[in-house]
């Protein structure tokens, strides 16, 4: 195993075991099923090509469509609002939802950063979607995703990466600003992503 995927596993393995639980089952994906990865600058890819965005490779690594739904500087009040949009246009069968850190830059109380994901997780419960939730860490301490994030998952019964970002910010050479990760960052997000989907067997 090469240094880099074993790193990879490593990370993964220590979010699950901070779960201290299995990970949680969600329908399998159909060869047609859509997947929207909906989220902010991180989810579009700032700081890499395109095809470069961790949306991008996810879906060579799982074999399904994966929209790419990210809008740069997007905050979670913001992303509550576009989201039935989102799911009018794509009618996904799974939503990967990777928001909050441009609230934290903005210093929004977290009580509202919680209120606000909670609100889009139920959402897509309501309709009946797929949810995964991704942490990302406060910019101005990178240590981990706040606990918030996993106390939504747990809440909600859903997946949830919440150390994958956060290893990819202490990586200099996987950065391309002190912010965004660079095309070999977003590759490592969509190996933890894809690893979580195939535990939680939907792929």
């Amino acid at each position: 195993m090469s240094r880099g995927r074993w790193v990879v596993a490593a990370a993964i393995a220590v979010a699950l075991a901070g779960c201290g639980e299995t990970v949680p089952r969600v329908p399998k994906l159909g060869a047609n099923d859509v997947v929207v990865a909906f989220g902010d600058s991180l989810t579009y890819g700032t700081g890499a090509a395109d095809n470069e965005s961790y949306p991008a490779v996810l879906a060579q690594l799982i074999g399904r469509q994966v929209v790419r739904s990210g809008v740069p500087g997007e905050i979670t009040a913001q992303g509550l609002r576009r989201l039935p949009s989102v799911i009018e246009e794509h009618r996904p069968r799974l939503v990967i939802v990777c928001l909050g850190g441009n609230d934290m830059l903005r210093k929004v109380a977290d009580a509202e950063i919680r209120q606000n994901l909670r609100a889009i997780i139920r959402a897509l419960k309501e309709r009946g979607i797929a949810a995964v939730l991704v942490g990302v860490p406060k910019p101005a301490l990178i240590t981990s995703a706040p606990e918030f994030y996993g106390e939504i998952a747990r809440e909600f019964g859903i997946p949830y990466e919440g150390k994958v970002v956060t290893s990819v910010m202490y990586a200099p050479d996987m950065k391309a600003d002190p912010i965004h990760p660079n095309a070999k960052g977003y590759r490592r997000i969509a190996e933890a992503i894809a690893e979580l989907l195939r535990s939680a067997g939907a792929v």
